[in-house]
């Protein structure tokens, strides 16, 4: 599995971001879950026009009291490496609006938009990792933010 890791000197701009857009610390689940239920309306949505796509769809919520870690698992359509630079590398970066603009199909109701829900986790983590797999493809990345 390939890493790839945020830029140190973004760390800073997370921060101010974090701080001023979200005043409530258990929104980060939210937003997170968020994510995890565009995923998985992605895939669904292919499948709409590929009846090769069988899928469970779910989200699995895990937690390590012992590691202090909480795991987000869904069965949607991941991310390529390219698509974790720019969805997770760029800030306000939205994969969910990019999909609803190439697909504007009033029915496709995709939830984030603004591409700053996955920076809520940082106002309970020291860090951040995400590992994907995009839909059909051979390789798995891991992107993480400390």
């Amino acid at each position: 599995m390939a890493k790839i890791q945020f830029k140190a000197e973004s760390r800073r701009l997370l921060d101010l971001m974090i701080n001023s857009i979200y005043t409530h610390r258990e929104i980060f689940l939210r937003e997170l879950l968020s994510n995890a239920s565009d995923a998985i309306d992605k895939l669904h949505f292919k499948s709409l026009t590929d009846s090769s796509i069988q899928s469970d769809f779910s989200i699995k919520i895990e937690t390590d009291k012992k590691n202090r870690t909480l795991s987000i698992t869904d069965t949607g359509i991941g991310m390529t490496k390219d698509e974790l630079e720019s969805n997770l590398g760029t800030i306000a970066k939205s994969g969910s609006l990019d999909f609803k603009t190439k697909n504007p199909d009033d029915a496709l109701d995709i939830i984030g938009q603004f591409g700053v829900g996955f920076y809520s986790a940082f106002m309970v983590a020291d860090a951040v990792t995400v590992d994907s797999k995009a839909y059909q493809s051979d390789s798995s990345y891991c992107w993480k933010i400390a």
